[in-house]
């Protein structure tokens, strides 16, 4: 099987830094590696090019999108001239770069029968490209965007899936992460499958995912071993054995330390302790000695790779400056600053800016142009996170693509909680957890909107399917256009 995940497996975990060259039929893609990361990408695929990026991420006009030919010029790249012209910043050339390489690379995953060739290169100059992408992330995200395909089966037939590393288990659903634990070295993955409650397409796609994450590896039929350490001697590279100590008791706290440490730039030291402004003193003290016996490096095993001690002591340190500021009276108000006439002005620039990719990804999520809409979405979050309606219409958009269901939940209970007389954060997670088969958490979700508006339509037809039995999934799709009593503004 060819397939991009097993390139850029071997050129994250080995470090690696080249050209990974893609062809199919007429199709031509270049992905650029730096030590293990992805750099910068090229292909011919018209709307994958920086002209159309920067149309559909709203930084250049329709105008000038039209005229993008005549900034062509010879031995100068597209973007560099649109700086020069004035057109764009170079915080925009950043940004468009960034989702133009990872569209580039997403979009290799659905082909199985494409040519691949790598060449290795160490002469890059780092100063050259500014963008580094993860490579984890692109292979989590592809594989999940990417249909089943019969290849998948075929690559582990009558092979036995052993545990390998556990570094990002923290990226797995819940039910990824059940699924995982019943692999342990002795069965083949027809046994696996047969024993498992998932259909082929989640099981196939979910061991290809442990495998590329190198969560797993496999042996042939006639080397099952009997301990993951015969698994290590059996396998044709050196196994880093799972963190010492049972794993039922390390894994939670590791989970939870890890997706702490992807959020801190948008935790501000009130949200990582957990406290209001309103909090007791002595309040704040408790919480933080708990959270600190909880995540202090030292409570955590030695045999952790470096990069997961290194999210460990980053966030044990941010939970240790937020209790030093907010536990005196002085630091807090420092902390607080009170907005000069200049920052107002900022403010209200920056609201201004947040309003603009509202109204624009809310016209791409009517005419369902979904992945379109988050980005604009996101990044009205970004601007301004003080509005319920941004979340709202974000986690709204992030509902209809299977890939951020997990984030759409975060943002419809963010979206309750600053706008907690809006019935539409709730109908929206209620048709969310429905979709999902959680009809208990989706009935409940549905009471709570006609507790706030007891006409409310949509609510109304769910309650009254869910009485009757009706079907399972989702039958009614959520519109931003219906009516209700609260408009979203």
């Amino acid at each position: 099987m060819e397939h991009i995940g097993f390139y850029l497996r071997d050129i994250y975990f080995n470090k690696k830094s080249g050209r990974l060259s893609f062809k199919h039929k007429k199709l031509q893609n270049n992905l650029f590696f730096l030590d293990g990361f992805l750099i910068f990408a090229q292909t011919n695929v018209p709307q994958e090019k920086l002209g159309e990026i920067l149309f559909k991420l709203g930084k250049i006009s329709e105008e000038t999108y039209s005229r993008i030919q005549d900034y062509v010029e010879p031995k100068q790249r597209i973007g560099e001239v649109l700086i020069q012209k004035g057109q764009v910043t170079q915080r925009d050339v950043y940004e468009a770069l960034m989702y133009q390489s990872r569209e580039i690379a997403l979009n290799i995953f659905p082909f199985f029968d494409g040519e691949f060739s790598f060449q290795e290169k160490k002469g890059f100059d780092e100063q050259e490209f500014e963008t580094k992408i993860s490579i984890p992330v692109l292979i989590e995200e592809g594989i999940r965007r990417m249909k089943y395909d019969s290849s998948l089966e075929k690559f582990t037939e009558k092979r036995v899936p052993y545990p390998k590393k556990r570094d990002f288990i923290y990226r797995l659903t819940k039910e990824e992460k059940e699924m995982l634990t019943k692999i342990d070295g002795k069965a083949t993955t027809e046994e696996l499958f047969r024993s498992s409650v998932s259909g082929p397409e989640l099981f196939w796609k979910s061991l290809y995912l442990f495998y590329c994450l190198s969560l797993v590896d496999f042996n042939g039929k006639d080397e099952i071993p009997e301990t993951l350490e015969k698994a290590e001697e059996a396998s044709p590279e050196k196994v880093e054995k799972a963190e010492e100590g049972p794993p039922e008791v390390q894994e939670p706290r590791i989970t939870e330390v890890l997706e702490l440490s992807e959020k801190l730039q948008d935790l501000d030291y009130y949200k990582i302790l957990n406290v209001t402004r309103t909090t007791p003193q002595e309040e704040i003290k408790k919480i933080y000695f708990e959270l600190a016996r909880k995540y202090h490096p030292d409570s955590f095993d030695r045999n952790l790779s470096q990069e997961i001690k290194k999210k460990v002591e980053d966030v044990f340190d941010y939970i240790t400056k937020a209790y030093q500021t907010l536990s005196t009276e002085e630091k807090r108000q420092e902390y607080e600053p009170r907005p000069t006439p200049n920052a107002a002005m900022d403010k209200r620039d920056w609201e201004k800016r947040a309003d603009v990719k509202f109204r624009q990804g809310k016209t791409l999520f009517n005419r369902s142009r979904f992945e379109e809409a988050l980005i604009l979405l996101e990044e009205a979050v970004r601007l301004n996170p003080r509005k319920g309606a941004y979340f709202l219409l974000l986690a709204m958009a992030q509902s209809k693509l299977s890939t951020f269901r997990r984030k759409a939940e975060e943002n419809f209970l963010k979206a309750q909680e600053m706008e907690p007389w809006d019935p539409e954060s709730y109908v929206g997670l209620g048709l969310l957890y429905k979709q999902e088969g959680l009809f208990i958490k989706a009935k409940r979700m549905f009471k709570k909107a006609l507790e706030i508006e007891e006409t409310h339509k949509v609510a109304r037809k769910e309650l009254a399917m869910s009485k009757k039995g009706g079907k399972k999934g989702l039958k009614e799709i959520f519109s931003f256009k219906h009516s209700s009593k609260k408009k979203m503004q």
